[in-house]
């Protein structure tokens, strides 16, 4: 018996109820804190900690804390030849109120503090649009950025020109010289990575056993060995009566090293990449160069942005280590103010680390929050 089969509706579907509303407060409590009885009591557990810890901790650093002051006398209780009552302890801010200047610029003189300051402007007029993905000419941004500024920022921090008195590099320091480091050694370790990975994996022997000798006596030393050695060292090996720059030194010394991770960093982007993206390329008529910088590269990059960001801020943080030849940052000018005596208490150092704490947080967060949002933006596999 034959039967009336249909592939196509002949009648409207009835209409459906609308969907429950979805991503409220409550489901996502339900979803991450509350969804097991295990959760449950690990969740009450950590809010009867905070409850705990906050109070006080707020207490120290804000409510109590001392926010003004000419010296220590602000931040020591009587007992101590202070003005606070006994039994007093809280945030000494007033000291990094007094010393912020130093802790930004170090020693450099306050009468040409404009220079500084005109850099450290120009350097973020640039560094906007270029972490913006759909700003246009890139490649003027980038030239400016990582090519012009260098030269121009050193003659106009040291001086020497167009009438501008010499301020010599020893008199650099805190949070400037940590970012002029940071920055250098950013710029230079990224394509200086890119370049010793490409040697790395060359046919060529003598190309490829010089990057993996290169890489491998980097990677072997610790940080400290390399600025120890720049500093103390070199100098010995030079000829009579020709110097270099310590600030110079340093900043080769540190780029170097972080470009020697960066190599395998970016190499292991590489060997990620699928040999048809190679046979395709090929297929294309395209050269190793093209098919290098066209297709190999902008992918590995990209599959690698977790690693690359990593090796940035792990060494916006090791240049505190810079210290040990000399140079105060950030960490050091801080760490040398605790010597005055004018401001010696006990609840200085505290309050001075903290803050050298909280200025390296939020550098190293705000590049990690960037790095995601690359991530998202360059993640097109999956895009409908």
């Amino acid at each position: 018996m034959a039967q009336d089969v249909a592939y196509v509706r002949k009648e409207m579907q009835a209409q459906q109820p609308a969907p429950k509303k979805e991503g409220t407060a409550i489901q996502w409590l339900r979803a991450n804190l509350f969804a097991t009885p295990k959760d449950a009591i690990l969740t009450i557990i950590a809010i009867i900690f905070l409850v705990w810890a906050i109070p006080p901790i707020v207490d120290w650093l804000l409510i109590d804390a001392a926010w003004t002051g000419t010296d220590r006398a602000a931040c020591a209780t009587l007992a101590q030849g202070g003005v606070k009552p006994d039994g007093w302890s809280g945030a000494c801010w007033a000291f990094i109120g007094n010393k912020m200047d130093q802790i930004i610029f170090g020693r450099y003189p306050d009468a040409e503090l404009w220079r500084p300051i005109l850099v450290g402007a120009v350097f973020t007029i640039l560094l906007i649009p270029m972490l913006m993905p759909k700003a246009p000419y890139k490649a003027w941004n980038a030239f400016l950025l990582f090519l012009a500024l260098p030269f121009v920022s050193f003659f106009i921090l040291y001086g020497g020109v167009f009438g501008l008195p010499v301020v010599d590099t020893s008199d650099w320091g805190g949070l400037m010289v940590t970012l002029i480091l940071s920055y250098f050694a950013i710029a230079v370790s990224l394509p200086f990575g890119i370049l010793l990975a490409l040697g790395r994996r060359s046919r060529l022997p003598v190309v490829r056993t010089l990057c993996i000798m290169f890489i491998e006596v980097v990677r072997g030393v610790p940080l400290i060995t390399i600025l120890f050695m720049a500093s103390v060292m070199l100098p010995l090996f030079l000829p009579e009566g020709m110097t270099i720059n310590k600030f110079l030194r340093a900043i080769v010394g540190v780029s170097l090293f972080i470009s020697a991770y960066m190599a395998e960093v970016i190499r292991g982007g590489l060997q990620a990449m699928p040999k048809g993206q190679f046979e395709g390329a090929a297929s294309l008529g395209l050269g190793y160069w093209q098919t290098t910088r066209l297709i190999i590269l902008p992918q590995a990059i990209k599959l690698v942005i977790p690693s690359i960001v990593n090796q940035f801020i792990s060494i916006f943080k090791d240049t505190s280590l810079v210290s040990i030849i000399g140079m105060f940052d950030l960490l050091g000018i801080i760490k040398f103010n605790f010597t005055d005596s004018t401001w010696a208490s006990p609840v200085t150092p505290i309050t001075g680390l903290l803050f050298a704490g909280l200025v390296f947080w939020i550098f190293c967060f705000g590049m990690s929050r960037y790095s995601n949002f690359m991530e998202r933006y360059l993640d097109t596999g999956h895009r409908s």
